[in-house]
């Protein structure tokens, strides 16, 4: 097992203002529709957020930061299907209001190098680049 932790990095430029990408990435029913069918958000801090983002494994992670229309940083718990990790995995979503629109960054960081972890962390990286790409469609076509 790798000691060494690896993350990424997505930005997404919205057309629309922070409440509205807020509201897609706080309210259940918006998640679900760009994240994936049976996401749940509980949106507060110490809430709970549950979805598949990778389409293969379900995970749940605590709102560890709740700033609205500013940041919300997920920190996810053990998952059973997945190897253990001796690192903390966490997303963290960062609204950035700027002429026009909104600039959202994902930061995700914490999964382990090892090898056994490569195709785990090759489905999150792409999958939440597309679910981000779902999100600006999303939101931009909202009235």
């Amino acid at each position: 097992m790798s000691d060494k932790e690896r993350g990424y990095a997505h930005r997404v430029d919205i057309l629309a203002d922070a409440t509205r990408v807020w509201r897609a990435l706080t309210d259940s029913a918006r998640l679900a529709h760009w994240c994936s069918p049976r996401a749940e958000i509980r949106a507060r801090a110490g809430g709970l957020f549950r979805a598949s983002v990778d389409r293969v494994t379900e995970f749940e992670a605590r709102i560890d930061v709740f700033e609205p229309q500013r940041r919300l940083r997920l920190m996810y718990l053990p998952h059973p299907t997945l190897r253990a990790a001796r690192s903390v995995m966490v997303d963290d979503f960062i609204l950035d209001p700027v002429a026009g629109g909104t600039i959202l960054r994902l930061l995700g960081s914490g999964i382990p190098g090892g090898a056994e972890w490569d195709a785990q962390y090759a489905r999150l990286r792409l999958s939440w680049q597309q679910a981000l790409t779902r999100l600006k469609v999303l939101v931009e076509r909202e009235e």
